[in-house]
């Protein structure tokens, strides 16, 4: 496994280079070849590998091959073994996810699950999945249950039956500009509307529900002393329901700037619908659960607010997510696999692929 993980991880795979995103997808088409699979590039990039599909329902496998961190970065985040932890960029968040998922197939010897296996790997799911959510969908809508091998849970490492839904707006405020000295009332401050829509939309948020909004980015203005007529804010949105989605959603569009001489214009919207725990979700978790018992462990489940592919398939079919290499770090400096927790979560991936 940390021969399969190097290779991976040796090839820096940001989400903006697809040639790079293409040889990690070669080098595991290459594995997925040498077990039989059958192989399938589709519109965007994304590829496809089927053992034993036939026309009926299938399990799918959710990965993805582009990472968060730009090209140069291994000289700064080498690969290196500290102990039980294994560092690099790509390790947790998900390159070992996919060599564990390979391993759990080899060790099936074959044996494929009824319906036979399809494998996704998507290479844009760290940037929203744009080009990859179509094939995402179709795949699931013919599969009785997908498998997403993203990594469990940080310090818990247990898996996930639930993940919030994802979204981000932008406000572009438009107003008047004017000297501030000599004729600031001419002016429309496109900074003051921005400065009341940060906090008119941040106070859209209801924790207690799990909805959180906030003002990632905000960008405007000029020189100090003229009226800035042109601002933006980029807000970051999460929600665990549908409705709470909607709710935010009109009201962001419906907002007014005080001053009228202010225009505003919303972009974006809701990316990842809200995967939404429900009892075929737990129902998977609990046959997870039974079989580490069976192997010497426990796991346990929770709720995210994090999103990933399986947002997607929630609705569509059982989906159980976290299936991935135990760690810590996703998307930071200190992103690591531990190595004494990967064999027994590569064991449980392979006793589910046995069972279900």
């Amino acid at each position: 496994m940390l021969r399969d993980l190097r290779a991976l991880v040796e090839i820096e795979s940001p989400s903006t280079d697809p040639v790079a995103i293409s040889r990690v997808m070669g080098v595991a088409e290459h594995w997925a070849r040498d077990l039989g699979a059958v192989t399938h590039a589709l519109p965007g990039g994304t590829r496809v590998f089927d053992f034993g599909v036939g026309e009926g329902p299938y399990l799918l496998a959710l990965t993805h091959a582009d990472t968060v961190w730009p090209h140069g970065t291994l000289e700064t985040m080498p690969w290196r073994q500290e102990d039980e932890r294994l560092y690099g960029p790509g390790t947790y968040d998900m390159k070992a996810g996919i060599v564990g998922l390979f391993h759990a197939l080899r060790a099936l010897g074959g044996a494929w699950p009824e319906g036979g296996l399809r494998i996704l790997i998507s290479p844009d799911e760290e940037t929203g999945s744009d080009s990859s959510r179509l094939h995402i969908e179709a795949a699931a809508r013919r599969a009785r249950a997908v498998l997403v091998v993203e990594p469990p849970v940080a310090d818990s490492h247990n898996l996930k039956t639930g993940r919030k839904g994802t979204g981000d707006f932008t406000l572009h405020l438009r107003g008047v500009s004017s000297h501030a000295g000599n004729r600031p009332t001419d002016g429309a401050s496109a900074v003051t509307a921005a400065a009341e829509a940060v906090l008119a939309v941040q106070a859209l948020a209801r924790p207690e529900v799990g909805t959180t909004v906030s003002a990632g980015r905000i960008a405007g203005g000029g020189a100090v002393n003229v009226i800035p007529a042109e601002c933006r804010v980029d807000f970051d949105l999460r929600v665990s329901t549908l409705a709470e989605a909607e709710r935010v959603t009109a009201a962001i569009q419906a907002w007014r700037p005080s001053d009228p001489r202010v225009t505003v214009e919303v972009t974006g919207g809701l990316n990842r619908p809200p995967f939404e725990q429900g009892p075929d979700t737990l129902a998977l978790f609990g046959q997870a659960r039974a079989l580490a018992a069976e192997l010497g462990f426990e796991i346990g489940h929770e709720v995210v607010g994090g999103g990933s592919d399986g947002n997607f398939t929630a609705p569509l079919a059982p989906t159980l997510d976290g299936l991935g290499a135990p760690g810590d770090g996703a998307h930071a400096a200190h992103e690591h696999v531990r190595l004494d927790r990967w064999p027994d979560h590569v064991r449980l991936l392979t006793r589910l692929l046995q069972t279900l």
